[in-house]
């Protein structure tokens, strides 16, 4: 029996295959109908990041119209990758653009690497950019940075965007990843080679079955279905649930948050709030504390941000990213989270006006010292 949860934020992935509709390009219909699917999610109060495909698919389709590219070309050589990724991104966010356009819905473009989600204060910086822009109701629309994400730098190349598609989930704390595939969902065979395939509609657990009736990557894009159920687990173990589901049936989308019957669902045994609050309260993650005064104090217990008016001293050395503990001046342990700014600037900062950071510091990171988004409040 499928478990039926509150969605309230979700990351969608768009592979190539869905995208291109079995044509040589990128689809506008198919994109405008992924786009009105979005609309009809954000009406509910679903906040909606989009992780998409198609860069290089694009960018080979506009150098062959040009003439420059022999279609008979075998070349699949990094440079020619980054090539076309960076020439297929702008048309691709184009349609994306125009689509969102026509529903008055403003679009963001965000270039991820590894590095990006990996090194500390770029996983702070695409964290709070991507949960401001949703609280905005843009729809931040990601891709990983070809162009940059090359073999030869390992540290930074994600490899596809199932995996991409996880690492955001992970990022932003999302509810649900749904991954819209040219497929039903998993099956325990090749339904393209087996008539009898039966689809798994529910899995608790990514172990060698389901990894042995996954495969291995098709031809076309990067990513099979062995990259989207190693992508589901990576979700999975940080708390978000994770659909993969027919992209090319009308409505799917839509029907993936409603209702998870159309795929295969894999249920994840934690929530993203749990999971994260393991590693915020972990004692290896802690760096230093920030005591708050009093009115902070029910502040963050009412669920609001930690500003630097609140605070009434720090100790340890810290810096931007690191997470720190929150305590009141009785010395109780009132939340952990994420923090803005380091050891010697929220000493420089401290009990000031928030507008005043500027004036103090010479720039800013934000008018909070720890963001609601990257805190948890502990229970007393």
């Amino acid at each position: 029996m499928k478990h039926k949860q509150e969605i309230h934020r979700i990351v969608v992935k768009v592979g190539t295959n869905v995208l291109t509709d079995g044509t040589e390009s990128v689809s506008s219909d198919t994109v405008a109908n992924i786009a009105r699917e979005i609309e009809l999610l954000r009406r509910d109060g679903v906040q909606v990041v989009l992780v998409t495909s198609g860069a290089i698919t694009e960018g080979r389709s506009l150098l062959e119209g040009s003439g420059l590219y022999a279609q008979s070309s075998t070349d699949a050589s990094t440079t020619s990758k980054q090539v076309l990724a960076a020439l297929g991104q702008i048309p691709l966010m184009k349609r994306w653009v125009e689509a969102f356009d026509g529903l008055d819905i403003l679009t963001a473009q965000i270039l991820i690497t590894r590095r990006d989600v990996q090194d500390r204060l770029s996983y702070l910086h695409a964290r709070n950019t991507i949960l401001n822009l949703l609280e905005t109701g843009s729809v931040p629309v990601v891709n990983e940075n070809d162009v940059l994400a090359t073999d030869e730098i390992a540290d930074v190349n994600i490899g596809d965007n199932d995996h991409l598609s996880a690492l955001i989930a992970n990022l932003i704390d999302a509810d649900l990843l749904v991954i819209l595939s040219d497929v039903d969902g998993l099956y325990d065979s090749d339904p393209f080679l087996n008539p009898e395939a039966e689809l798994i509609s529910q899995v608790d657990h990514v172990d060698e079955y389901i990894l042995s009736v996954a495969g291995s990557a098709n031809e076309r894009g990067r990513g099979g279905m062995a990259s989207k159920v190693n992508a589901a687990r990576i979700a999975m173990e940080s708390g978000t649930s994770v659909l993969i589901t027919n992209g090319k049936s009308p409505g799917s989308l839509v029907s993936a948050v409603t209702s998870n019957e159309n795929g295969t669902y894999f249920q994840s045994t934690t929530t993203n709030v749990e999971s994260r609050r393991r590693y915020l309260l972990s004692e290896y993650a802690n760096r230093g504390v920030v005591v708050v005064d009093d009115g902070a104090s029910k502040a963050l217990s009412e669920g609001a941000s930690l500003l630097p008016v609140g605070l009434v001293q720090s100790s340890g050395a810290f810096e931007r990213g690191d997470v720190v503990e929150v305590r009141s001046e009785a010395g109780d342990r009132l939340a952990v989270g994420i923090i803005n700014y380091s050891s010697e600037d929220a000493k420089r900062i401290c009990g000031i006006q928030s507008e005043d950071i500027m004036s103090v510091l010479g720039y800013e990171y934000g008018h909070e010292l720890i963001h609601r988004n990257n805190m948890v409040v502990i229970s007393t």
